[in-house]
């Protein structure tokens, strides 16, 4: 019996610095392993392949309960930052830069590297026809390594017996 190629999607739906490695850690993984790995930028996951933003996401504390400032270095206890202190203006570049530190200090690439690194190791990526226009971008908006921008239902086919996974 013949075995069949593994193959992962991630549909990368936001852009924020916090989400965007998920996808890129989880394929940059499957990809070690042999597995297939394709990704689906759309709405807000357009910054990703954007080459005028994907050096230039933010993290932003407003509403995000789950954001411990003592995990990213700064010593609060358990404590997290109050919702309030998110709107102080330099907050989200404070937050930001902080997570980019620590991500540096793992040895972890910044996020345009990372892609470059997925798409030289064969990870296929794709827009989002319907964001793509929504937005007004073209293809000459994305990084190098973007293959095409296709609908939903073009991906829907392309991925048919893939694993996926949405973010």
């Amino acid at each position: 019996m013949e075995e069949k190629q593994r193959k992962m999607a991630f549909i990368c739906s936001k852009g924020t610095l916090d989400m965007a490695y998920p996808a890129l850690i989880m394929g940059w993984a499957a990809l070690g392993n042999g597995i297939d790995v394709t990704l689906f930028f759309t709405f807000w996951g357009m910054d990703l392949i954007n080459k005028h933003r994907v050096d230039k996401l933010e993290l932003a504390p407003v509403a995000n309960t789950s954001m411990k400032m003592s995990m990213m270095g700064v010593k609060t206890g358990n404590l997290g930052i109050p919702n309030i202190m998110g709107v102080l203006p330099g907050m989200t570049a404070f937050a930001s830069k902080l997570m980019r530190d620590k991500i540096a200090d793992l040895d972890v690439p910044p996020v345009g590297e990372f892609m470059q690194m997925l798409v030289d190791a064969g990870a296929h990526m794709y827009g989002c026809k319907m964001s793509v226009d929504m937005m007004g971008l073209t293809k000459d908006d994305f990084i190098p390594g973007v293959e095409d921008i296709v609908t939903a239902a073009e991906f829907i086919d392309m991925t048919e017996d893939t694993q996926i996974i949405f973010i």
